[in-house]
């Protein structure tokens, strides 16, 4: 059983935060932007073709931004590899491990268990020449774009189903707000930080990164 494929996700905590929090202000950048007070309904269905065809394109640019790094990861864990099975110097393999491992595990390790976890990789079948994806890289893929797309969805739902522009408004806002809330919390949860400090900071960053790039044009 390969443990480290079994626990593998498509995107780590982190990632799948961050992939959130650009969302959201993306389509953010579009809801701020209305002028609820003059707008037509016209005005809003081309608010929302805009924020939902911004954040499809970006899924899909995304999803292949995923796959690129996939193949540029296994690209260079190959050369990895070969580079390991061409020396025994052990500051030059201790380098080659904080390439690829977090630099706590690196330290971790004697200058013995550098060498014979050296020992056992070289010792491992030729890697392929090339790297390629495999299915489940395009269902991560998919993965990544939907999160992507999704994410930023039930900030625009209140436009579709309200006819005063104002309110849609306020509760698109809300629902942006604890969405971002909910980001700041997964990011202190993962990291160990304080969780109302980080809460309060991302939605206050959000807001602070939308209104600049109303501000400039954006």
């Amino acid at each position: 059983m390969n443990l480290a494929r079994e626990h593998r996700r498509w995107l780590d905590p982190v990632e799948r935060s961050l992939e959130a929090l650009f969302g959201l202000i993306m389509v953010l950048t579009f809801t701020g932007s209305l002028s609820v007070m003059s707008a037509g309904r016209q005005d809003v269905r081309e608010m929302l073709i805009g924020a939902l065809g911004c954040n499809l394109a970006w899924g899909v640019i995304d999803a292949c931004f995923y796959l690129m790094g996939i193949l540029t990861a296994r690209g260079h864990g190959i050369l990895l590899i070969h580079r390991l099975r061409k020396t025994k110097d052990d500051k030059e393999v201790a380098g080659i491990y904080a390439e690829t491992m977090p630099e706590v595990v690196v330290d971790l390790l004697t200058p013995s268990e550098r060498e014979s976890l050296r020992q056992r990789i070289a010792a491992l079948p030729d890697p392929k020449r090339r790297a390629w994806l495999t299915m489940d890289d395009l269902k991560g893929a998919v993965g990544v774009f939907l999160w992507v797309f999704i994410i930023t969805f039930p900030v625009v739902l209140p436009f579709f189903f309200m006819t005063d522009a104002v309110m849609a408004l306020r509760m698109s806002n809300g629902i942006a707000i604890a969405l971002l809330g909910l980001v700041g919390h997964r990011l202190a949860t993962y990291a160990g930080w304080r969780k109302v400090r980080t809460i309060l900071f991302m939605v206050v960053f959000g807001c602070a990164t939308v209104a600049l790039t109303i501000s400039l044009g954006g």
